[in-house]
């Protein structure tokens, strides 16, 4: 989980809110990319029905990106209904491991981009290289 912190912190622009609870909001432009969620019952361990308390969502560009990410078996990320018509993602925090720090690192920086105004979105991406996306 520390690691999601520095990558969205290390974007430019980044400020952090809090939510109604504490949990930290990653914003660009007054737009959340990234938040940590507090325990809902939409998003539930399917072996216990108990509310999960770790998840994590990440916005993304389009539909096609989110069903990209959700319906990869080999990635651990997620949706609910709650989220439908949302482009959004969601991860548990405990499922991170999964991921390696250059594929966590692109899903908050699409996130971010997702979010950026079209000028940071275009500066970010001429700094950054071709290898970025666009």
């Amino acid at each position: 989980m520390a690691d999601v912190h520095e990558i969205a912190l290390g974007l430019p622009h980044v400020t952090v809110v809090r939510g109604r609870s504490g949990n930290p909001v990653y914003q660009v432009g007054g737009k959340s990319f990234v938040f940590f969620r507090t325990p809902r019952p939409d998003a539930v361990d399917p072996a216990t029905g108990k509310k999960l308390p770790d998840v994590i969502v990440l916005w993304v560009e389009s539909d096609a990106d989110k069903q990209a990410l959700v319906q990869d078996p080999a990635t651990p990320f997620f949706t609910t209904p709650h989220f439908d018509g949302h482009d959004s993602v969601l991860v548990q925090a405990s499922r991170l491991g999964e991921l390696g720090r250059q594929e966590l690192a692109e899903v908050v920086q699409d996130a971010w981009l997702a979010r950026a105004s079209a000028r940071r979105r275009a500066a970010w991406l001429a700094a950054h290289g071709s290898t970025a996306r666009a």
